[in-house]
């Protein structure tokens, strides 16, 4: 009976069992988790850049509203090819020995998920005019800006980039505006963001409550391609806009384009697939079919979109035609 008199005897069995059990029940099974978890054989590491951009979209509270998690529900579909798994998130590491941010994953979506947005939205020149203003380039958007990640300039040095932002957002800016270390870094982070691909022979995840989807919305009904007006929202709309006028300054109008009116389809094609820089009032167009690995059932469906669109009336192409330039380009990459 002296042990239970003895306060100090009881305060040290106390301390020693919470210790032991501690031991037991968290430290050693979060041990042996860490030893059975590891990152997808392909996954690509963080660049000192994108490492640096992290902390940039922690510092200024992006995981508030963007999420980084791909539900197994078929209305995330959208945002990824496959739902999350752990190993996705398993090479992530803490910032320091005070701060725990293993991952983003996030808990409210105001805005879009960014698990994959690096495939989704790879072009440098969207980002950057999207941070500097988003309704720039989304007009409804509600995300704030993001103007001191700029820097206004007389002219632009060397290695530098400018932003080409429309007039009407420059709310009396005359100079250039040069995207600063700090953005370009979180723009870095950002387009690492991209979903990898499973091990061959690995079972991809399955989306769950799938939507049925009736014949006639999933193939078009001119020689069963997919729907044209869909890929062009998911892939050129957000630089071309949904009226196919572009943004001023920023990104080329569609409508009464030449190239898309125009009978050079190879032309046409190697813009779609490989992008374009060969005008310097605009941005930078990146590679969309390759970087979405768009099929040529999907650029066909594009073009024909995009050449009986918002006043266009450009005869439609096939899929051979479309299909000779393709595989030409997938083969020899030129």
């Amino acid at each position: 009976m002296d042990f239970f008199d003895n306060h100090k005897k009881l305060f040290r069995s106390a301390f020693l069992l919470f210790v032991g059990l501690t031991l037991v029940v968290a430290i050693m099974p979060a041990i042996n988790n860490q030893k059975n978890n590891a990152a997808l054989p392909n996954a690509v590491p963080l660049s000192a850049d994108a490492a640096a951009g992290k902390n940039i979209f922690i510092a200024n509270g992006c995981v508030a509203c963007h999420t980084q998690q791909v539900r197994n529900v078929d209305m995330d579909r959208m945002w990824g090819s496959r739902p999350s798994i752990a190993a996705d998130y398993a090479d992530n590491k803490r910032l320091d020995i005070w701060r725990n941010t293993a991952t983003l994953m996030g808990s409210e979506r105001t805005g879009p998920d960014l698990t994959n947005i690096g495939s989704r939205q790879p072009s440098v020149a969207w980002n950057l005019l999207h941070l500097y203003q988003p309704r720039a380039v989304v007009e409804q958007s509600i995300m704030p800006a993001y103007p001191w990640l700029f820097i206004v300039k007389d002219s632009v040095s060397k290695g530098e980039t400018e932003v080409i932002v429309p007039d009407k957002f420059r709310k009396g800016i005359t100079g250039k505006i040069v995207a600063s270390k700090e953005a370009l870094q979180l723009v870095a982070y950002l387009q690492s963001l991209k979903q990898t691909k499973l091990p061959d022979g690995k079972e991809t995840p399955g989306f769950l409550y799938k939507k049925e989807v009736k014949a006639a919305a999933a193939a078009n009904a001119k020689g069963g391609l997919p729907d044209g007006n869909v890929l062009y929202a998911a892939n050129c709309q957000s630089c071309h806009q949904p009226n196919g006028e572009g943004l001023k300054g920023a990104f080329p109008p569609l409508k009464g384009s030449p190239i898309v009116n125009g009978d050079d389809l190879e032309l046409y094609v190697n813009i779609i697939m490989k992008g374009y820089d060969a005008r310097a009032e605009y941005a930078v167009m990146n590679a969309v079919g390759l970087d979405n690995n768009l099929s040529a059932e999907d650029i066909t469906a594009i073009i024909n979109h995009e050449r009986t669109s918002w006043g266009n009336n450009a005869k439609p192409v096939t899929l051979e035609e479309v299909k000779k330039i393709y595989d030409f380009i997938k083969l020899t990459g030129k």
